[in-house]
């Protein structure tokens, strides 16, 4: 099972992936929006924003998200560690429920570039 610092060096590292991005990847990255991801299993949330094409974590606590961030993702810290890493699908993970992803209708079309 995944530690809580790993899933914030797996976020470090996405956001350095996200921050080096170019073209159509790179100008969905650069959206302006609140975040937050529920790591299920470990019942931690790592709440920030999205900006400057790269993830700001302003907050670490326990339980789910304490306010409803306009980009919501939730999955267990394993899988956070697979999708970072390249060794979990997630288009696949999604299907199939692993990874849940809420956000407004505009957002996942922008999204869908990053992921």
């Amino acid at each position: 099972m995944a530690t809580i610092e790993e899933c914030r060096a797996a976020l470090d590292k996405l956001s350095d992936s996200m921050g080096g991005a170019e073209g159509d990847v790179r100008a969905a990255a650069s959206m302006e929006r609140s975040v937050s991801c529920h790591v299920t299993d470990l019942d931690v949330t790592f709440a920030g924003r999205l900006t400057g094409g790269r993830i700001e974590v302003r907050e670490t606590h326990p339980g789910p998200p304490r306010e409803k961030a306009q980009i919501r993702i939730a999955m267990t810290g394993d899988d956070l560690l697979g999708l970072v890493d390249g060794e979990l699908h997630f288009a696949r993970a999604w299907a199939s429920g692993r990874v849940r992803l809420e956000a407004g209708l505009r957002d996942l079309f922008q999204l869908r570039k990053l992921l």
